[in-house]
Formats: C-alpha cells, sequence, structure tokens
C-alpha cells in the first residue's frame, strides 16, 4: 500500500468538515464532490466534463466499488454468464465474478506479448456468455498501459457481444514523463461519446496517498451509473461527508500529485541502477512497482528473501491462476517501491546481495 506521507491540506480539509458528521450522507455524493471529479477528468483527459449529475459517482474506494459492481451488471437469469479477467490480476475481480454468479475466465498476460490482452485466447462460446470484462490500466502488476489500438478492439467486442468493460484504473497518477491513456479518452477518440458499457474506476488512494481515506469514484456510461446508483442505496455504502469534503480538495489539487510522482521516479532510478546487472529489471509504463523474471521459482525467491535478508516481496504465481495450461505469474515476483526512499534503496541492495549468492 502507499506509504508517503498524506498532505497537510486534505488532513485540514478533513477536521475542519467533521461537523457534516451530524447528517446522513446521500449515495450519490455531494455536487461539490462529484463536479471536482468531473474538472478533474476534464483536465486530465482533455475530455468534455462529465455530467456530474449523471456520469459519476463517488465511491468508498475503488476496491469495493470493483467488487459490488458485478452484482449490478451480471444477469443471473442468463444461462452460464462469464466474467473476464486479466491474469495476473488484482484478486477483487475474481472474487466478484464468484460471488456476482458468474463463472470467471482468464486472458493470460505474458511477456512474449508485451503482457497484452490478447482476446483470442479465449473461445467463441465463452465471448457470448460473456457479461463483464475488468481490464487495468496501467497494469497490477505489470504496469502497462493498454494502447488505443486495443481499446479499439475491445470495444468492438463489447458491441458484438454486449458485455460491460469495467477499466480499473487507480495506479494513472503514477507515472513517469506521459500521462497514462484512461479508457473515457479512449472511448472519445474512438468516437464513443456517450461512453456505452464502459465505467472506469479510480481512487485517491495512490495518487494523493489517503488509503486509509477510501475515497474514489465511478465513471462513464450513464445508464450504468443509474443503475449502480440504485444498487448502492440498498447497499448502504454513502461516503462519510467529512471524507467528501477532503476528496474535494484532494481532486482540486496537482501539486502533491507532482510531488508523489517525483517521489516514486526516484526510487525506480535508484532501484534499477543496483538492479540492472543482478536481475532483468524493466521500468513499466506507470504504476509503482516492478515485474521481475526469477531465476528460480518464484515462491523460493520470495521465501529465501524475507527469510534471510528481511525483504518482503510477492510471488507472482499468487497474483495468478493457472489457466490454458500455464500460470502467468509464475517466476515472476513484484516488487512495489512504496516505503521511504532510504529503506527501498537499502531493499534493492539486500536483494542484490542475494542474488550475488545464488
Amino acid at each position: 500500500e502507499p506509504r508517503h506521507a498524506t498532505p497537510q491540506f486534505i488532513k485540514d480539509a478533513l477536521i475542519n468538515n467533521l461537523g457534516g458528521l451530524a447528517n446522513y450522507p446521500t449515495t450519490a455524493g455531494s455536487a461539490e464532490l462529484r463536479g471536482a471529479i468531473a474538472d478533474w477528468l476534464a483536465r486530465r483527459y482533455g475530455i468534455p466534463t462529465p455530467d456530474f449529475k449523471t456520469q459519476v459517482l463517488p465511491v468508498n474506494g475503488s476496491r469495493e466499488a470493483l467488487f459490488a459492481f458485478a452484482q449490478t451488471v451480471i444477469d443471473r437469469t442468463k444461462p452460464n454468464p462469464a466474467v473476464i479477467c486479466p491474469n495476473p490480476f488484482y484478486q477483487i475481480y475474481e472474487g466478484a465474478a464468484l460471488l456476482g454468479g458468474a463463472t470467471p475466465y482468464f486472458l493470460n498476460n505474458l511477456p512474449e506479448e508485451d503482457f497484452a490482452l490478447n482476446f483470442a485466447q479465449l473461445p467463441e462460446a465463452v465471448w457470448q456468455r460473456t457479461q463483464l470484462i475488468y481490464v487495468c490500466s496501467p497494469g497490477n502488476p505489470t504496469g502497462r498501459v493498454m494502447p488505443l489500438s486495443e481499446w479499439k478492439t475491445l470495444f468492438e467486442m463489447s458491441d458484438r457481444y454486449g458485455f460491460v468493460i469495467a477499466s480499473d484504473e487507480c495506479y494513472s497518477e503514477i507515472y513517469f514523463d506521459e500521462a497514462p491513456l484512461g479508457a473515457l479518452q479512449a472511448a472519445q477518440r474512438l468516437g464513443r461519446c456517450d461512453y456505452r458499457n464502459l465505467v472506469v474506476f479510480s481512487s485517491l488512494s495512490k495518487r494523493s496517498n489517503v488509503p486509509g481515506m477510501r475515497s474514489g469514484f465511478v465513471a462513464g456510461d450513464a445508464k450504468l451509473i443509474e443503475k449502480f446508483t440504485l444498487y448502492r442505496t440498498y447497499h448502504g455504502s454513502a461516503m462519510n461527508p467529512a471524507i467528501q469534503a477532503a476528496s474535494t480538495a484532494a481532486w482540486n489539487d496537482e501539486a502533491h500529485v507532482a510531488e508523489n510522482r517525483r517521489l516514486y521516479a526516484e526510487k525506480f532510478a535508484r532501484v534499477s541502477a543496483i538492479l540492472k546487472d543482478v536481475l532483468p529489471v524493466t521500468l513499466p509504463d506507470a504504476a509503482f512497482y516492478l515485474w521481475i523474471r526469477t531465476p528460480i521459482a518464484d515462491t523460493a525467491f520470495a521465501l529465501t528473501l524475507y527469510r534471510d535478508y528481511n525483504v518482503t516481496v510477492l510471488p507472482g504465481s499468487y497474483l495468478a491462476r493457472s489457466s490454458q495450461g500455464l500460470n502467468p505469474g509464475e517466476n515472476f515476483v513484484r516488487l512495489a517501491l512504496v516505503a521511504s526512499i532510504e529503506e527501498t534503496t537499502e531493499a534493492a541492495q539486500r536483494i542484490a546481495k542475494f542474488m550475488s549468492k545464488l
């Protein structure tokens, strides 16, 4: 999880709005917050400002929304509904599919295909039953950003089969030079200005270093937002008014986000310089992970590194499912560059020492 300090102005906004605790919040959220999100989307992606009344919905972090959204979309009256997930993937996608009454299927993101979504991996019969697909761009754990050509193919398939696209974009603000392409941005460039069958999920957790605040949003297709809002009135997940005020302040400021990116860029530079001679390090397009192939089994690599050097990395096989005869996370580990610059540098030095003794 992010470990950079929460900006003081966000803390101040939270403290200064505690009076809102005396009132029940609305599911749709305040006009101020929804307007701030809509304005941010327009600034960030160069798109027409979404209608904050119909195309934007605040949520308590992208995690709960990604999970709950499946309950809105999956129609269990139809036979054998399918949900498609990237592989490796954020585990919430699979859980949402299973508890929504659907069967998850996986698209393996392979290094020889630049970790792209290869839609041909699944047969026509699965696509015909698909009701929802989760995509993550920038990706977790690979850090890959989907190009416009991939979005074009995905939109065409959504039109052909009628499935909904849930785009997880919680890492969108951690990048090096070029801001990642977003789903709404891609839709606009391809003339899909109604965002039909498309919703994006974003969060302040990583952008603004407030994972404990649990604040994000869903935006896109107004019909889907309307259904999701209705579901959430029963779900009982309206956002705390003080959190809404602090979130509004965060979405309206970019200076702290630029500083956040600077810190991550420095850590990437230091860690890459230390590890490049001992491991096949490739910088991601975005996000705060390094996805590195290991010379031994990923589980043995992680276990030995933790036991002998007190450094924690995540075995890639734990982030993926075996699909089509392989586990695409096998023999990879995910390094999260979330600690301080000093601690991250020390961890990289210990990994290099570990590698020298393999």
